[in-house]
């Protein structure tokens, strides 16, 4: 007798074994969700991330220390260099390090002028320490930290500043959570072995293990954001292991895939030089994509929005997400070019276009609020995103007049009880479903909301509310808000503005996205189709989250948190061969 056949005769002949497994384990999940979720959400939102210092600039009475790459100099309150004096415009002048430690001034529209030496430019100017730089009229000198003092601060802070916790306790919890859960399938499936899931399961943590020795390795001590992306994939494997099992090797791949992705990535944006170079490359292709969806895409559920290429099929809009934010970012000098904000406005329109055009309509929403962040932290001007927010709601509805199918949903918006067996059939399951689940839920594999359609795409927070409990489905919820929050945080210590777009538009959209899913399925917004970040079943969706996440990691600035950041090379012959590292602020502890 094989191992299987025991199994599934063991279960047999013994259910009230299955029953007290089930009862006493979905206890043990959410405490085990808890362990693994608590270091990285506490680090994330404890350790603050450390203020540089790259340069000093003097002025008359006067040194102001630059703790950017990128430094605004103007009369706006909002100035990195701020100059209360009527000749000096709000937004003046930028000064921008390179990243061999090389500075540049750029004129940003001035009214006065900028100069160098007494001479005017028109593009941007080297700057060394001899040079006299003239902010209408307002004269400075620039003083580079040099590499040696950069050198011996950074070496400080790494061996005694607080640093992020290390992952090896949630990666281990993260090991038993997945060997129960592929018990608790076992069970819920009567004893049936299932190979597929009995190998993929132990590999989720391997891999993340793998990951974490591999950077650490490396000299890397920051996995918040990786061991948070592990363990909410590790729920979309077991939604897919109990909604569709045929799916969990394709859903793992994409978890593979993604987090290659997502390493590619970080390292392209390590080079800050190479991803500018790198922007209109990215519009061309998010556009190209989309235009061979609209010609040879396959309609599902009323959208057009998947390609099948080589037996596979994949989503396009979800990688245009990617691409759309790494192009829509732009470094400060480019940020009040109007041919660079035009080029923007003609992507979004063409992307969010091309979506509508498709009838994919929820992910159009997506864009359209990613477009509106980026829109704001580029210019700062709340009337004209009013202006567009109020043009977009009378687009929408001439849309509900002329598209009766999204009209229908908002119909049945706020009244699915109503239409329970019409418009309202998915919404009022899901509810059900997710009520009699209750804190812990029912069992992985138990429930029965997997037998409606879309369950573990669109109605995943109600599949997860039901088989795993609210405990469990709030935590998912909640790891996305942190990443968010440290966005933002993040921002006020980023050193290029492209860094600090590019990750408070990427959590920007997976919280919009993540708050659609959910506050659709219990009927507090209108279904509309979009997918729970890193939970629902897919692999476009799969791997567009993980390369999301790449754009938070380059914004992490803690000492040797991210792999996104280049690490100083070993000092030889004397001299410090390595990209220049931040020099704390004088008034703050070198620990």
């Amino acid at each position: 007798m094989n191992l299987a056949e025991g199994l599934q005769g063991f279960f047999s002949q013994h259910a009230d074994f299955a029953r007290i497994f089930t009862a006493v384990i979905r206890w043990v999940f959410p405490l085990l969700a808890v362990g693994i979720l608590w270091i990285p959400i506490r680090s994330l939102l404890r350790v603050r991330q450390p203020k540089e210092v790259w340069a000093h600039l003097e002025l008359p009475g006067e040194t102001v220390a630059l703790t950017h790459w990128e430094n605004i100099v103007g009369r706006a309150r909002s100035s990195d260099v701020l100059l209360r004096i009527g000749t000096v415009s709000r937004i003046h002048a930028a000064l921008i390090r390179d990243r061999e430690g090389g500075w540049t001034l750029h004129d940003l529209g001035s009214k006065s002028g900028t100069s160098l030496n007494g001479r005017p430019f028109e593009t941007g100017a080297v700057v060394t320490e001899e040079d006299v730089l003239s902010f209408g009229g307002v004269e400075a000198k620039l003083r580079p930290v040099g590499e040696r003092d950069l050198r011996h601060m950074a070496d400080e802070r790494y061996q005694y500043a607080e640093r992020p916790e290390p992952p090896w306790g949630p990666v281990l919890l993260t090991a038993f959570f997945n060997l129960f859960a592929v018990l608790q399938l076992t069970v819920a499936a009567g004893g049936e072995v299932d190979w597929q899931l009995l190998l993929i399961f132990p590999l989720l943590p391997a891999l993340e293990l793998a990951y974490c020795l591999a950077l650490r390795a490396f000299r890397r001590v920051g996995f918040e954001m990786e061991v948070i992306a592990f363990f909410l994939s590790g729920l979309s494997l077991a939604v897919t292991a109990s909604s569709a099992p045929d799916s969990v090797a394709k859903q793992f791949a994409a978890i593979v895939i993604g987090l290659f992705f997502f390493l590619a990535l970080g390292f392209c944006l390590r080079d800050l030089g190479l991803a500018v170079k790198l922007r209109p490359l990215m519009g061309i292709g998010a556009l190209g994509l989309l235009g061979v969806n609209l010609l040879f895409g396959r309609v599902v559920v009323g959208a057009r929005n998947w390609l099948a290429v080589g037996g596979f099929s994949f989503q396009p809009s979800e990688l245009v997400k990617v691409a759309f934010i790494f192009a829509g970012a732009a470094t400060l000098e480019r940020l009040f070019a109007k041919r660079n904000l035009t080029l923007f406005l003609l992507l979004s329109a063409g992307v969010i276009g091309a979506l509508a055009l498709m009838n994919d309509f929820g992910t159009a929403a997506i864009f359209f609020v990613t477009f509106l962040v980026i829109a704001f932290l580029r210019s700062g001007d709340f009337a004209t995103l009013a202006l567009i927010v109020v043009g977009a709601g009378l687009g929408g509805l001439l849309l509900l007049r002329f598209k009766p199918h999204i009209a229908a949903r908002f119909s049945a918006w706020g009244r699915v009880w109503e239409q329970a067996s019409g418009a309202g059939y998915q919404q009022t399951r899901a509810m059900s479903a997710a009520a009699s689940g209750g804190l812990v839920g029912v069992g992985a594999g138990e429930g029965w909301l997997k037998r409606v359609a879309a369950a573990d795409t669109d109605l995943v927070f109600g599949f997860l509310c039901e088989e795993w409990g609210l405990i469990i489905a709030l935590l998912a919820a909640f790891a996305l808000i942190t990443l968010a929050v440290f966005a933002v945080r993040a921002a006020a210590y980023g050193r290029s503005s492209y860094y600090t777009i590019a990750a408070c538009a990427a959590s920007s959209l997976l919280l919009f996205q993540a708050i659609l899913n959910v506050f659709g399925a219990v009927d507090l917004l209108p279904l509309t189709g979009v997918t729970f970040p890193f939970v629902s079943n897919g692999g476009s969706s799969m791997v567009a989250a993980w390369g999301l996440l790449a754009f938070l990691k380059a914004a992490d600035t803690r000492q040797n948190a991210s792999f996104a950041i280049r690490l100083p090379r070993r000092v030889r012959g004397g001299e410090a061969e390595d990209e220049m590292l931040p020099l704390p602020l004088e008034n703050e502890s070198s620990g």
